[in-house]
């Protein structure tokens, strides 16, 4: 589980000083880098007290806001990298569709799109033009970051983001997407080829404004089988990770419950893979091989049990890792609501205390 591993920093490129984009790229470490999905959030009073005043797309709207919420998890806790506060929903704005964030229902999309007409009257977002608040909040927390503290930008995997598209928001059968998917190939790739390309020039927009790594959540993907992930899902996944690669900087590839689907996911494209908790994360990388760093897997709950509890959950996830090079400390999906702080910061020094073998750098 030691043995060493090649370094992927690209061709003259030098290696990078801060913790996590190390890990990223297989170099060794002098402690696990850890950050948190939805690391800013309601389990913060910081954040509700933003909340309070503002919704979620006002805030999104306003740089300075945007970007004061990003920065208020790195303070608080102590994590190795900071996400961009947006939403991966935002590019659906500028395509037409109608975006709300009902109280109490999540996304609500008032166009959704379930013809071929309706897939061919979707334009491209041109990120810099249709999404340039977000770039200018990478902006402002670039200038504000401590040095040894990268951003992560983020977009919705295409499926992820096409499924909210055809559904009009949140689902639990998916039954509208697989329908246009399966009885309407032809709406299907059309709608898939626009958001593909839309997701492509915003993570490209992201790393020439500043972002340091990328992630693409795609989030929903793990309810495909293989085969319909292959067919339907990982070109159009591959063109938007390929491209974000092509930048230069570490790529995250994550899903949630897709121990089936982690092959395939590789295929596509990802400097780092995302595992959730539902796959021992030895046996996950065991799968993806040891040539991809992998980022994971703490249950989000673990974080709400009692302080022993979570140290045994921590310490589990970090023996499973071995401490190889390449390991990124996650949980398996986001933070919840109802999260204590205290626990959270905690998680972090468990983490940043584990001791690696040969850390000499």
């Amino acid at each position: 589980m030691t043995e060493a591993l090649p370094t992927t920093v690209p061709e003259g490129q030098a290696e990078p000083r801060a913790r996590f984009l190390r890990a990223c790229n297989q170099l060794p470490v002098d402690a696990t880098p850890v950050w948190f999905m939805r690391q800013a959030g309601r389990y913060m009073p910081e954040y509700r007290a933003i909340r309070a005043k503002h919704t979620l797309l006002e805030i999104v709207d306003r740089p300075e806001l945007a970007a004061e919420v990003t920065l208020q998890p790195v303070r608080a806790l102590g994590v190795d990298a900071a996400i961009l506060f947006a939403d991966i929903l935002l590019p659906v704005i500028p395509m037409g569709l109608g975006l709300e964030f009902a109280q109490g229902e999540g996304p609500v999309i008032h166009k959704p799109v379930r013809s071929l007409e309706a897939a061919r009257q979707l334009r491209v977002v041109e990120a810099e033009t249709d999404l340039g608040h977000v770039l200018e909040t990478i902006r402002i927390v670039r200038r504000e970051l401590p040095a040894d503290v990268p951003l992560i930008g983020f977009c919705g995997g295409p499926y992820t983001v096409a499924s909210y598209m055809v559904e009009g928001g949140a689902t639990k059968d998916f039954r509208n997407t697989k329908r246009l998917m399966f009885s309407e190939p032809a709406a299907w790739h059309t709608l898939m080829r626009t958001v593909a390309t839309s997701m492509e020039n915003y993570l490209v927009a992201q790393v020439r404004a500043g972002a340091q790594a990328v992630q693409l959540f795609d989030s929903w993907v793990g309810q495909l089988s293989p085969s319909d992930y292959v067919d339907y899902v990982q070109p159009y996944s591959r063109q938007v990770l390929r491209a974000a690669m092509a930048t230069g900087v570490p790529v995250i590839h994550f899903g949630t419950d897709t121990a089936t689907l982690l092959r395939h996911m590789k295929d596509a494209g990802g400097t780092v893979i995302g595992l959730d908790w539902r796959i021992p994360l030895e046996r996950g990388w065991g799968i993806l091989g040891a040539d991809v760093a992998v980022q994971g897997n703490l249950d989000p709950v673990s974080l709400l049990a009692p302080l022993p509890v979570l140290r045994a959950r921590v310490d589990d996830v970090l023996q499973k890792a071995g401490g190889r090079p390449g390991h990124v400390f996650n949980l398996g999906h986001g933070i919840l609501t109802h999260t204590l702080v205290d626990n959270v910061r905690a998680a972090v020094e468990m983490v940043h205390e584990w001791p690696l073998p040969n850390t000499s750098l």
